[in-house]
Formats: structure tokens, sequence, C-alpha cells
């Protein structure tokens, strides 16, 4: 049995014993969790906002661990640091075979719709574990899937210092959106409703152009990156978009009412762009989080212990932090 965070149902968390007894197969790793971080998603999942939820699930897929066990068909040891791809991919379907294992169509997701792994110890195939390097600080690695959504995402944009991005929304996503894209050259402006947040982006990255809702609207770009995932930030994604320019969502409201002559006469171009490909979109996240030059103080809370769960979500739900953290070690 191991402690572990489950939603019961949407609004009811708890911290409790599961039974996870499972025996180690060849291809897969035991692994004690060390520090997790809490998703957008996990807070969807708690709040009831996904249709393709299912409960009780275990929450989470933000973790670094420890290897504990090894499978002989591993090429990992023990006491090795992973970090977990949490997005199945089957390797065998049409989407697959071309490489693009984030749109598997077999996708399950861990913490939504399988049993996550925000528990003090977990079994998992060999395949979704990266190994990080041991002097690698715990609260950097523990960024790497998120930040990876966002290696993605910014692929989607020519990386040109003469371009100007827009990155709308300063939740964990869209803060790393801005340091990933300011450590990259880009010209980056961001624009949110939370001035806290916005002060923070002028504190640590002065560089950064900020607008509010209102003030942006009187602003044109040539690229927009909307990370708020509300349908009136993607709404307002087209509209601040120059002519010929790109839109890459990473979001996802559930709907938006787009101005389609306008997006047509203006030859906008909108992108969806979900997770990342792996093992190249992580690895590429690992490299940059490994290098002290990228900032990221102002896209984290320092960690919380394990039995403060409940505040830790709250936190998260509230909007008002960045990454929301907690130690499953003492």
């Amino acid at each position: 049995m191991v402690m572990s965070i489950v939603v019961q149902k949407p609004g009811e968390i708890t911290l409790q014993k599961t039974n996870n007894e499972k025996e180690v197969q060849a291809n897969e790793l035991k692994i004690r969790t060390l520090i997790a971080g809490i998703c957008g998603s996990d807070v969807s999942v708690f709040k009831g906002r996904l249709a393709h939820a299912t409960y009780p699930v275990v929450a989470g897929h933000e973790v670094v661990g420890e290897i504990i066990e090894a499978g002989s068909d591993t090429s990992f040891a023990l006491g090795d640091k992973v970090v977990i791809v949490p997005n199945s991919f089957c390797d065998t379907c049409e989407n697959c075979r071309i490489g693009k294992r984030n749109i598997c169509l077999n996708k399950k997701s861990l913490g939504v719709n399988a049993q996550g792994i925000f528990q003090e110890e977990f079994v998992i195939e060999a395949k979704y574990a990266l190994r990080i390097h041991d002097n690698m600080p715990l609260e950097r690695a523990v960024l790497a899937e998120p930040l990876a959504v966002i290696v993605h995402a910014l692929q989607h944009f020519e990386i040109n210092s003469n371009k100007q991005l827009l990155i709308i929304g300063c939740g964990s996503e869209g803060m790393l959106a801005v340091s990933l894209a300011s450590y990259y050259g880009m010209n980056v402006a961001v624009c949110d409703i939370n001035a806290d947040k916005l002060a923070l982006m002028n504190e640590h990255l002065p560089q950064v152009k900020t607008f509010s809702p209102e003030e942006v609207e009187q602003q044109r770009f040539d690229y927009v990156l909307e990370c708020a995932g509300v349908s009136a930030t993607v709404e307002q994604a087209v509209r601040v978009v120059k002519a010929g320019g790109k839109v890459v969502l990473v979001g996802m409201p559930p709907t938006a009412n787009l101005p389609i002559v306008h997006i047509v006469r203006n030859e906008i171009t909108l992108v969806g762009s979900i997770i990342y490909s792996f093992p190249q979109d992580f690895q590429s996240s690992l490299n940059t989080l490994a290098d002290p030059n990228f900032i990221i103080n102002h896209a984290v809370v320092a960690p919380r212990d394990l039995t403060q769960f409940e505040a830790a979500y709250n936190d998260a739900c509230s909007g008002k932090y960045g990454k929301i953290l907690f130690k499953f070690t003492k």
C-alpha cells in the first residue's frame, strides 16, 4: 500500500492508501516519487471540466522519481532519476507510425482517464521514462513535461527576433512560454488580467512587454500563442494578430466564436498544438532546464510537503500563482 492523492469525484480529493502491489515486468520500472507539480489538467479533473476524465482517479502526471526496481529488458539502473511521459502511445496506429505520437489514436493520459502517479511509488513501462542528470535540481527537472508542451508549440513559429510574439495567459504554461520564447531570443509580449503576474514578468524578464487585455486590443502582433484557454482569449488572439499572421492554440476552451470572414480575408493561420514529440521535445526541455541562464523564478512556487496537498490544490485552482510543487519525500 502506498499513499496517493485521489480525486474521488469533481470537487472531492483525498490523500489515502492505495493498493500498488504490482509485480515489475521485464519492460517496466518501479519508481519512488520525489517531487510533483500540479498541472492545469489536474485542476480541470478536480473541477470536473474534462468530459473524458474518469473517477475515482489517482491524480497527477508531472513528477520526478528515482528507480527502485528495473525490469530485465530495460536500460535503467537502480538510483537513476527520471521524468515521466504521461501520455501513452501505441506505436502501431497511423499517427504513431508517421512519428506523431502526440496524437496517437489510442492515447491515454495519466491522472485523467488512466491512473495517475501522485503516489509514493508506481510501476510504469520503461519507454515512458527519461533519465535526468543527477545534479539537476528537482525543482527544475519537474518542469520537463510542461516545458516540453511549450517547446513543441514554439516550433510552429519561425524563431525570429524581428517577429513579435504575444503570449496570452500567465498560468504556469504561459509563464514557461514567456521564459522559453525569451530564452530563444524572440521579441516577446505578454497579456493577462492579473496585474500581479505581469509585475512578476517585469521583475524577472524586464525585456518582455506587458499588457492588460484592454491595452493589448490597440496592438498587433506577427504571432500569438494562446495559453489562457478561455473562449474570450482565443477570440482576442484572432483580433490582435496581424494580417498574414499565425495563432497557435495551447489552451483548450470547449468553444469559441470566431470571425471566419476576418480570418479568411486576412489569411490568418490557426494551429492547434497538443503536448509534444517524445523523446525529442522532452530532451530539448531538459537541456534548457539544465542551463542556469534559463529563468524560471517567476514560474514556480517553493515545494510544499505532501500533507499540504489540499492547500496546494486550492492555490493551483486560484490562478494566482505559478507552478505549484509538492514533495513526496522529507
